[in-house]
């Protein structure tokens, strides 16, 4: 979401008449589009604007994102800061902007050509215990359904490949009586042949309809990011997060039977996210997020460490497990991932696959398949020969390859001789 709100912020900067600097320290404006989930982002943070306004004090710097509503921030670097603004009111960065704007209705300037990440909301009304979201963007607004199509209509033209839709809890989002099914169901009408995604998900909102949306899709992709965050209820009670590991591994096995009976010859993969850590985790605790691990064989997990945000209900209480424990407890969770994800990964041998390319590098493509699985695509010498000084058209298009080796981050691949 960050990514994607920089680029509106720098799209709302272009028009306007602002250069971007080759350099930071070239810069008369610098713009820090902060992330404070955790503490070691928010850290690094402050150690940039202090280094930056003291070898560089005449450069202005204003201070967005997730931190920049934050009183305890605010009082902190209010002598380094030039203009604390929260992300949703960008537009007042520069007076000269409309006022009555809203910041998603930006035209953002694009990362790349061939993908792109499309907001359909903001904030979030779930208030888990552990997350600042709610209190750093505010509470759930969806963006208008025509907006969204609009945007998405405008990157197919232009040849963009695949779109991720993006927002705190996607299927939440409601607008004028359109559901998050319904949004999928419209931008499916859309004519091209592109790849659509979204994130992230909420357990609690992931409904009957939208597992057979997703399932009967041609456009959207195979993959699922459904966050769980711990297995035990305790936890996941005190986390504030309204579902049980029951409900959770329920979830998945309607998606896999939905799967089965809709896309049946087609792979899928799932992905999550894990909190180590989270005071008052006993080891019993623990090991029940390592249960939910086995029985959801993963692709893959980000794992966090608990890191208490100020604000949120977590933070009144006690952070008792020590970081050592939480570095071993994280640790012993990836070893479950590395071996799950691997066993998944050689379901890929032999298949041929449609990916999109990337980028080139050393002699390689590099790639991703509809499940997300990035791929090191390998050229013959005969075919490198061949494709030397055309490989960019390559660049930002799909391409069918076949998988030959299956690695536990990654698969490789090789290109058919033309």
């Amino acid at each position: 979401m960050n990514i994607s709100d920089s680029e509106r912020l720098s799209g709302l900067l272009e028009k306007n008449n602002y250069n971007l600097a080759s350099k930071i320290t070239e810069a008369d404006l610098a713009i820090f589009n902060t992330c404070g989930i955790r503490q070691m982002a928010e850290d690094r943070a402050y150690g940039q604007i202090h280094n930056l306004k003291k070898k560089y004090p005449k450069i202005k710097i204003i201070l967005t994102g997730c931190l920049a509503n934050r009183k305890d921030v605010q009082k902190r670097l209010k002598k380094k800061i030039d203009f604390f603004c929260e992300i949703k009111d960008m537009k007042n960065i520069l007076q000269t902007f409309d006022s009555d704007c809203d910041y998603l209705e930006i035209i953002p300037k694009y990362s790349h050509s061939h993908t792109a990440q499309v907001p359909i909301m903001t904030g979030c009304n779930n208030f888990c215990s552990y997350c600042v979201v709610p209190y750093a963007r505010g509470r759930e607004i969806s963006r208008p359904a025509e907006d969204i199509i609009s945007e998405i209509k405008n990157l197919i033209k232009n040849n963009c490949k695949e779109i991720t839709l993006l927002g705190q809890n996607v299927n939440s989002y409601s607008y004028n009586k359109i559901t998050f099914p319904e949004l999928l169901k419209e931008i499916e009408k859309i004519p091209g042949h592109f790849w659509l995604r979204f994130m992230s998900s909420h357990p609690k909102d992931f409904s009957d309809e939208l597992i057979e949306v997703i399932t009967t899709s041609k456009k959207i992709c195979e993959h699922i990011h459904l966050p769980i965050q711990a297995g035990s209820d305790k936890i996941l009670f005190a986390m504030n997060r309204k579902y049980t590991a029951e409900h959770y591994l329920n979830l998945i096995k309607k998606l896999d039977l939905a799967f089965e009976k809709n896309k049946p010859n087609m792979l899928h993969s799932l992905s999550s996210d894990i909190i180590v850590g989270f005071p008052g985790e006993t080891k019993k605790d623990f090991l029940e997020s390592a249960e939910i691990m086995q029985k959801a064989q993963y692709d893959l997990v980000y794992f966090g460490q608990f890191s208490p945000r100020p604000g949120t209900d977590a933070w009144k209480l006690k952070d008792n497990i020590l970081k050592s424990e939480k570095s071993r407890r994280a640790k012993y969770l990836n070893e479950i991932l590395k071996k799950t994800a691997l066993l998944n990964n050689q379901n890929y041998l032999e298949k041929t696959l449609e990916v999109l390319i990337n980028q080139e590098k050393n002699g390689f493509y590099f790639g991703r398949t509809r499940t997300q699985k990035d791929v090191k695509i390998h050229l013959t010498p005969a075919l490198s020969l061949a494709r030397r000084g055309s490989d960019a058209d390559l660049v930002g298009e799909f391409a069918k390859v076949k998988i030959i080796k299956a690695n536990i981050w990654n698969l490789e691949a090789c290109l058919p001789e033309r």
